[in-house]
């Protein structure tokens, strides 16, 4: 036995989290083929009072009207915050607040434009060295995730995405590609982004057109089934190509409390967490799990598996997970209990927590309850890559904003880690999500904004695009150089 850890470690990695398609723009320069991110349009949350909508998806008649009259829509994704052309300036922001670590995605498009190509792009592979350059000028370690929510548009329209087994070979000359181009620049590294995502938008996750697919659970794990795989190649490459990089997986984790008592609510509960735990599990451990075996069962799900796919998964576990957390759901038995357990978003409120602007459930206490089942499950580091605020952010007119309500958020949230450490959890670093505004995700608006720095753009891309800090950019400069002592 050793004495409780008070504190974060030395080491600790402080930082910030994006993605690719979310901040780059530039869908159209050097080199880069359209991605399914591209096609995300615009659909004014506000004017359907839609604001918590997290996932878009989109059917083979929007793809097909997409791609042949794209000026009729707004695609914000393909302008993002211009990150392609203001890296430099981004980064030195990052740099003042003192990170660790920044958490970006590489584009595949940008990499292999169609996914199909035999050589990479090499003006694509250029601009993420002067990316991992950059970073190092200024002691930041890149955290770099292979697969965020994007993929080439070719692989769907011609495979229909990842339920197909064919996007496993591809995305192995990928990984290979990236290994072997950033080794000694690239030491963390995650395969794909929030794996269980699947499960809420089969376009977002897996390049799926679910209107494409007979059954769209079905098509959700046979899809997570290639991701494996895929996943598990590259784990494996990277130690043959780059033996002193750390691969993680990625899960969104979202903390189950039982509605009541209940012995059937508190069984639902276990569920649904197995089902989030799944996809760690898989990783981690190397095989599939005996619980799922009675799920795909009751759920008529048969995959399409090969002999040797044991092999593949067994020999390619992870070092680390990784992770996101925002939110905690309730659940409760009931006829729909096994739709909802793999939803983003609980229609089931807990009476106990506020409410972010949109619909969030704000509960720090259940990231430390899940830090703590994570590490007693695998044993193995955990990152926590994203965790943040989104809200509708005012620009003063002396061009201030004053967001109290994001530094509470996350300093709420910084003091369960601490707790979680002292637990006993091993926690490897923290960056928060949108570091600087973005794209949203699921909305493709930009104001609903989660950054340390603001960006002058909005919802239509009307904007200066001026970078201007925000009064967390120097509460979080605070905290990283006390190494969250001073909170």
């Amino acid at each position: 036995m050793t004495k409780v850890t008070d504190g974060f470690s030395k080491d600790f990695l402080w930082g910030g989290a994006t993605a690719a398609n979310q901040i780059e723009g530039a869908y159209n320069l050097g080199g880069k083929g359209l991605s399914t991110s591209d096609f995300a349009a615009f659909k004014d949350p506000y004017a359907t009072g839609k604001v918590n909508n997290f996932t878009f998806d989109v059917t083979s008649e929007e793809l097909a009207k997409y791609s042949e009259r794209p000026e009729d829509y707004l695609f914000p994704k393909r302008w993002g915050i211009d990150f392609y052309h203001r890296y430099k300036e981004d980064i030195a922001l990052f740099a003042e607040m003192g990170f660790k670590v920044f958490r970006l995605s590489i584009s595949w498009a940008r990499i292999f434009p169609t996914g199909l190509e035999d050589r990479p792009n090499e003006e694509g592979l250029a601009f993420y060295d002067k990316v991992f350059d950059e970073c190092e000028k200024y002691g930041i370690e890149p955290l770099v995730t292979m697969s965020h929510y994007e993929m080439p548009i070719e692989l769907t329209k011609r495979y229909n995405g990842w339920v197909s087994r064919e996007l496993v070979a591809l995305f192995e000359k990928y990984a290979r590609v990236l290994f072997d181009r950033y080794k000694g620049k690239v030491k963390y590294w995650i395969t794909f982004n929030e794996m269980n995502m699947n499960l809420n938008s089969l376009y977002t996750g897996a390049g799926v057109l679910a209107d494409k697919v007979e059954n769209s659970l079905q098509a959700a794990y046979q899809a997570s089934h290639h991701q494996f795989l895929a996943s598990a190649l590259a784990v494996k490459a990277a130690r043959e190509i780059s033996p002193d990089a750390k691969i993680g997986c990625m899960i969104n984790q979202i903390e189950s409390y039982a509605k009541t008592t209940k012995p059937e609510d508190q069984l639902q509960a276990v569920k649904a967490e197995q089902l989030n735990m799944f996809y760690p599990d898989v990783k981690v451990r190397g095989s599939y799990p005996s619980y799922m075996v009675r799920y795909f069962n009751e759920q008529g799900i048969q995959l399409n598996t090969l002999e040797g796919d044991d092999v593949i998964l067994a020999e390619g576990t992870v070092d680390y997970v990784a992770f996101s957390y925002y939110m905690s759901h309730v659940t409760e038995y009931r006829p729909d209990a096994m739709k909802l357990a793999g939803t983003f978003d609980s229609p089931i409120k807990n009476e106990y927590l506020e409410l972010s602007e949109w619909d969030w459930p704000i509960d720090p206490v259940g990231l430390r309850i899940s830090l703590n089942k994570l590490y007693d499950r695998y044993q193995v580091p955990l990152f926590l890559v994203e965790n943040g605020l989104g809200a509708k952010d005012v620009l003063t007119e002396d061009k201030k904003i004053h967001d109290e309500y994001r530094i509470d958020y996350i300093r709420k949230h910084i003091i369960e880690m601490k707790e979680a450490v002292k637990d006993g959890v091993e926690l490897m670093g923290y960056t928060t999500w949108g570091c600087i505004d973005l794209i949203s995700c699921g909305t493709s608006q930009m104001s609903k904004r989660y950054g340390f720095i603001y960006v002058d753009q909005d919802d239509k891309g009307n904007g200066t695009l001026e970078r201007i800090r925000k009064d967390s950019f120097y509460w979080y400069k605070d905290v990283i150089s006390t190494n969250g002592e001073k909170l």
